[in-house]
């Protein structure tokens, strides 16, 4: 049915089955929550008067949250340096019930993400990030394989951050194990990514590689030909308030957006990505799977920061 919309929802599957491994660039969130009340005399910017902190999974591990959320087996393979930042991760790993396979690079810092909030609006983010080391990244590789065997279906979550520079080795090794592979993807080059089952790009990650596009069946021929030349089993392209697409092989699945209120985009992709693999592992069909990721999508655009949603929520009557 090309170019059709899917609106059944489907029942909710046996999550608790499904063994999900991630793998990628882990961050660490923190929130600086504070009241402005007045700008500062040195320069002209808000003084913000920090009254709560907070520090959440970011990155491949906030992937890993939304499986876990959705009570997936899950299990995260990725770097962070051997410092504080590094031990909160661990800690918020195993709060969240998720498996840490966790390697600690004492050459570089945790990539942490700084967003100071006033009046709830984001008033400033610093970064602060180092790319692994060589060593570290071929004992990941050997650890990858090593965890195979365990887990049903991979997510390999980039960021460009380093952590998945092996990423070609990777999808090979998974594939000849008859795994499902899904990829959500950075840069201007997705050749790396060739044999994946799941491509997840937003529309400006897809323009950057397949350029520009002025009607949506140029669009859709280069997207069916990027999955070909990529041999893909499917490509989803998000499209933020336009909702999603699904490309596979002879068909074309669009879903408008399931968003009642958008508060925050900010880890929404990773929300999507976690429960299309989750249900995906779980049985689902390719549409079913999509159709049930873009809900999760629109409720976790509601809520303040990376957020995840959970079962209950996304299949409640």
């Amino acid at each position: 049915m090309n170019g059709g919309v899917v609106t059944l929802a489907p029942k909710a599957p046996a999550l608790d089955a499904v063994r999900l491994l991630v793998v990628g660039d882990v961050m660490l969130d923190r929130y600086w929550f504070g009241d402005v009340s007045r700008i500062s005399p040195e320069a002209p910017v808000p003084i913000v008067r920090i009254e709560k902190r907070e520090e959440r999974l970011g990155g491949a591990a906030n992937v890993a949250r939304n499986a876990a959320a959705l009570g997936a087996h899950t299990g995260l393979l990725g770097v962070v340096g051997a410092d504080e930042a590094g031990g909160q991760v661990e800690q918020l790993l195993l709060s969240g019930g998720i498996h840490s396979y966790l390697q600690r690079d004492p050459a570089i810092s945790t990539i942490i993400k700084l967003r100071v909030i006033g009046r709830q609006q984001q008033m400033l983010r610093i970064d602060f990030e180092d790319a692994p080391s060589d060593t570290v990244l071929r004992d990941k590789l050997i650890q990858f394989n090593a965890l195979l065997p365990d887990y049903d279906v991979i997510v390999l979550s980039d960021y460009a951050k380093g952590s998945l520079v092996n990423v070609a080795e990777m999808i090979k090794a998974a594939r000849a194990a008859g795994k499902i592979v899904m990829v959500d993807p950075k840069g201007d080059d997705f050749a790396r990514y060739a044999g994946a089952s799941v491509l997840t790009p937003n529309k400006s990650e897809l323009r950057r590689v397949v350029g520009g596009w002025s009607s949506e069946e140029q669009l859709t021929a280069k997207a069916q030909q990027m999955r070909r030349e990529l041999g893909l089993q499917a490509l989803l392209l998000t499209r933020s308030e336009e909702g999603m697409s699904l490309y596979t092989e002879g068909e074309v699945l669009h879903m408008p957006t399931d968003a009642r209120e958008v508060f925050d985009v900010s880890g929404a992709g990773d929300t999507v990505i976690a429960t299309m693999a989750a249900m995906l592992g779980a049985g689902m069909s390719l549409g079913e799977a999509v159709q049930t990721a873009n809900r999760a999508g629109g409720i976790v655009v509601g809520k303040l920061g990376t957020a995840t949603v959970t079962r209950a929520e996304l299949f409640a009557e």
